[in-house]
């Protein structure tokens, strides 16, 4: 690591020699590779942006310079060669660094972007900014293939078009990767324009460094030469300047193209083509495997886990599959997260009633809406996180519709290393406002799978929100049975303190209730909330608790309050769930322990509001 050692800013490493970069590139990858094994994170993204991020540090001026990148899990090198090398270690800990760009991280991190196909937009903001203060800088924003599968960079794209005197580049790094393998009229398009041969090299006349009139002579060439082998690029026709496709690990290749981008007026479009996992064969072999590993021995590679419990996920994979096989109408839509949601081997067994539509959530929401339109029982899995990108599109084409489809919330809740970008924290409280929804929250795996089955059965939009990672070892039970509609149940009888759990809030709650000898009840429907236990509960205890794994505002709480108060009961009430800021990346347990979602501070929180007044608790000796 001699080179990388003396990098401690990118000044560094425009101090370097062109012949340097190369091994620099050999060691900056060893080090991703070592760091990440050691920590977890996002790995075949980060192996193959190596070279790509050392010729933008190399030839732009940043932090002066604004370089976007999108979606940010590629930003290792970058962090790496902007001064968090020696805190790589503390990667989506507790009080360490982001897996994400963080403006408040760094001042290189110009935008944070962990949701994908916004840098565009960002770039193009900055890019004007800077035009209208008179300031002479570049927006360079980095994209990749599945990124620009959204309708936002196509928006953004149409935008920029028009600008001929901004300092704009979008370079697509073109990996033939997301995190599931590509779809679309997009993708097919990449590989038409990576087959044309002639037309690459074409398009590479006059790329090596010529100062002015040569390079315009270069660039006369160059059109004449491509007007000859096919016709303008699609990017092209939306007023870019096209350049590639380029090896992106070819530093020969970058450095001399982005020096020469950098020189050129208007918007610029670079397409880079990239390997995920480049130079680690076993990620270069299983560019999804080694998405997103945990920690792992870089010389055996990832070891297959082996755990007594089922994760959420895999429930819903195999709820999907049983389901699929009873009713033919049932449809299972991702936008682009097959892994992810655990639709691999549905998608193996009903290939014709699988979709996958690209990164496009707005568009997989009212896909299912035609869907249901047509008699078809769409189920749609999304990460919570992700489904607040379609919210106009949940509200205007299905619910306001009264269309039958099936929401499968996986991520609900805090999603620990991820962050606050990732995390399900607003579902109940952004879902429960909207008319005709139902919406359920699962406190264990065999109760999620009873719960999917309810909203497949409800005919109209229903919410089934459960979390990341395993459950809590419950037996799930083979048969598709649906819980009663707006049905909660007592499961632990007290006194005093009625305790009100939704979700995974409830194996919490049942420890503190038992410790306080107050009553527990599981929930399980958010809306229609069951306002008989609540009455009930109400007058047979002298306080209510709400426990949820949500935004306290709006939440599930807030549901049982406002039953409460439409029946004109008045009772101390107290709410626990995640309070009102953004909740950092670290170990869920420890993330849930700080906000006082765990059994401990359940009891204290109660103890805390209770012991000093009315109503006093009835503690178990």
């Amino acid at each position: 690591m001699d080179l990388l050692n003396k990098i401690d800013d990118p000044a560094d490493l425009r101090k370097l020699s062109r012949a340097q970069l190369k091994p620099l590139a050999d060691e900056l990858r060893s080090f991703v590779l070592d760091s990440v094994s050691q920590t977890g994170g996002h790995l075949s993204s980060n192996l193959g942006t190596i070279e790509l991020t050392i010729a933008l540090h190399y030839v732009f001026n940043t932090p002066e310079d604004r370089i976007i990148w999108d979606v940010g899990h590629q930003t290792y090198p970058h962090k790496i060669l902007t001064g968090r090398r020696e805190r790589m270690h503390s990667l989506r800990q507790l009080d360490g660094i982001s897996g994400f760009p963080r403006r408040d991280e760094s001042e290189y991190d110009t935008f944070g972007t962990a949701h994908s196909s916004t840098s565009i937009s960002a770039a193009l903001g900055m890019a004007l900014a800077a035009r209208t203060k008179g300031e002479d800088r570049h927006a360079v924003a980095v994209i990749g293939d599945g990124a620009m599968t959204a309708g936002m960079a196509f928006e953004a794209l149409n935008n920029a078009g028009v600008y001929d005197d901004i300092n704009l580049l979008v370079v697509l790094n073109d990996n033939d990767m997301s995190i599931s393998p590509p779809v679309g009229a997009l993708n097919r398009y990449l590989a038409r324009l990576l087959s044309g041969r002639f037309y690459a090299a074409a398009k590479n006349v006059g790329k090596s460094v010529l100062p002015g009139p040569m390079l315009e002579l270069a660039k006369r060439l160059e059109e004449h030469a491509k007007g000859m082998v096919m016709p303008a690029t699609m990017f092209e026709e939306f007023g870019f300047n096209y350049i590639g496709p380029i090896d992106g690990h070819d530093l020969d290749a970058l450095v001399p193209t982005l020096q020469n981008l950098k020189h050129l007026k208007g918007p610029q479009f670079l397409h880079v083509v990239t390997k995920k996992g480049q130079g680690y064969k076993l990620a270069e072999a299983d560019p999804v495997l080694y998405h997103g590993p945990g920690k792992f021995n870089p010389a055996e590679g990832i070891k297959p886990a082996v755990s007594s419990k089922k994760t959420y996920t895999q429930v819903f994979g195999d709820w999907l599959c049983d389901m699929a096989a009873q009713d033919k109408r049932l449809v299972g839509i991702t936008p682009a997260m097959r892994e992810g949601s655990g639709m691999v081997e549905f998608e193996r067994r009903f290939p014709n009633r699988y979709y996958d539509v690209g990164i496009a959530e707005q568009h997989a929401v009212t896909f299912a809406a035609g869907m249901a339109c047509e008699g078809m029982k769409p189920v749609v899995a999304i990460y919570s996180t992700f489904l607040q990108r379609g919210y106009d599109q949940l509200i205007h084409d299905v619910a306001l519709q009264n269309l039958d489809v099936t929401f499968a919330l996986d991520r609900a809740g805090l999603v620990g290393a991820d962050g606050a970008t990732h995390a399900g924290n607003y579902d109940m409280a952004f879902l429960r406002c909207i008319p005709n929804m139902v919406i359920m929250a699962a406190s264990d795996e065999n109760e999620c799978r009873q719960m999917l089955t309810t909203a497949f059965h409800y005919n109209g939009p229903a919410a089934v929100r459960y979390p990341r990672g395993a459950g809590i070892g419950a037996t799930v039970e083979p048969i598709l049975k649906p819980i009663p509609l707006g049905t909660g149940e007592v499961r632990h009888a007290g006194k005093g303190i009625a305790i009100l759990a939704f979700g995974t809030m409830l194996a919490p709650s049942l420890a503190a209730g038992k410790e306080l000898n107050a009553t527990v009840a599981n929930m399980r429907f958010i809306k229609p909330l069951d306002v008989a236990l609540v009455k009930q509960l109400a007058a047979s205890h002298d306080a209510i608790v709400t426990v949820e794994e949500g935004s306290v505002m709006g939440g599930a709480g807030a549901a049982v309050a406002e039953a409460l108060a439409a029946e004109g009961i008045v009772k101390p009430l107290l709410h626990l769930g995640l309070p009102d800021k953004f909740i950092d990346h670290g170990d869920v347990s420890q993330l849930l322990a700080l906000c006082g979602l765990d059994a401990a501070g359940i009891a204290a929180s109660i103890r805390k509001r209770f012991d000093k007044g009315e109503p006093r608790l009835v503690v178990n000796n």
